[in-house]
């Protein structure tokens, strides 16, 4: 069985107070985009994964692995699988690739293997595995909150394209996280942003962008930095980089400056990749 394994953006993201359980409270309005890995789920003699990326773990590190084995011992299942990923989000880049690649897995064996599971009991094996994985599971424009299990979903009549532009150099969830100051976590109006999503204001969304994790994100890659303002000097109306990075994302109204873009990026050697909010 077969299912696509969509990336996101944060189009803002709130850090709040450090919880006890490590994580931080977290605010964010999170957006599917129309970039996606593969992944493919066979029963098999044995648990294997296969990937045509060499640099993907094959082991109980994957998430896909992970979400494999927190349902086969919550639903007492011992079926074998074969997971196939064919892989083209970036990994540390802040698209949530691995999230994406486990929520396949777990809609796909929900069908599978009829396990008939709640939203809720979804979003609680996803939280097992990681703080984005649950909005993954459904790909739906949201306001997340708490450590990624609230999900309020947002009905957007924005359209707009989306060039996404990564340096080379990754960052760590982990270390962004525990290297925030206080000072990076310049006040945002999440509201007024849902509010243009909602209402197709694109001149207000352009200018509520905003992400607590970029001014970390920017002291540990200053690379970061340097993409962001090439965007912005290219004529895109708002740049950002998206969770903890490191991949900077512009918005514009215009294809042909997507296009410009996308080339000149291209020719320097930076991962990038035009695309646009997916909607079912």
């Amino acid at each position: 069985m077969k299912d696509r394994a969509y990336a996101k953006i944060n189009l803002a993201l709130e850090v709040g107070p450090a919880r006890m359980d490590g994580y931080h409270d977290l605010k964010m309005v999170m957006v599917p985009i129309d970039f996606y890995d593969r992944v493919e789920v066979v029963e098999s003699d044995e648990d294997a994964l296969i990937c045509d990326r060499g640099y993907i773990p094959l082991n109980q590190k994957n998430t896909m692995y992970q979400a494999l084995t927190i349902l086969r011992k919550r639903y007492h299942f011992q079926n074998k699988f074969l997971i196939q990923l064919q892989k083209q989000i970036p990994v540390r880049a802040g698209l949530a690739g691995g999230s994406a690649d486990a929520a396949a897995v777990i809609r796909i064996l929900n069908r599978m293997m009829k396990l008939h599971m709640s939203q809720e009991e979804m979003i609680d094996v996803g939280l097992l595995v990681g703080a984005d994985v649950p909005f993954c599971l459904f790909n739906k424009p949201c306001i997340v909150e708490g450590k990624g299990e609230v999900l309020v979903p947002i009905d957007i009549h924005t359209n707009f394209e989306i060039l996404l532009v990564k340096p080379k150099a990754g960052i760590s969830t982990k270390e962004a996280f525990s290297s925030i100051q206080e000072e990076d976590k310049v006040p945002l109006d999440i509201s007024k942003l849902v509010q243009a999503l909602r209402n197709d204001d694109y001149d207000t969304l352009v200018h509520h962008l905003g992400n607590h994790l970029e001014p970390v994100a920017i002291r540990l890659v200053p690379k970061i930095q340097e993409v962001k303002e090439a965007i912005l000097k290219l004529g895109f109306d708002a740049a950002l980089m998206s969770g903890s990075g490191s991949t900077v994302f512009g918005i514009t109204k215009s294809q042909e400056l997507v296009q410009t873009a996308f080339e000149e990026f291209k020719k320097k050697g930076y991962f990038v990749r035009r695309t646009h909010i997916w909607k079912r």
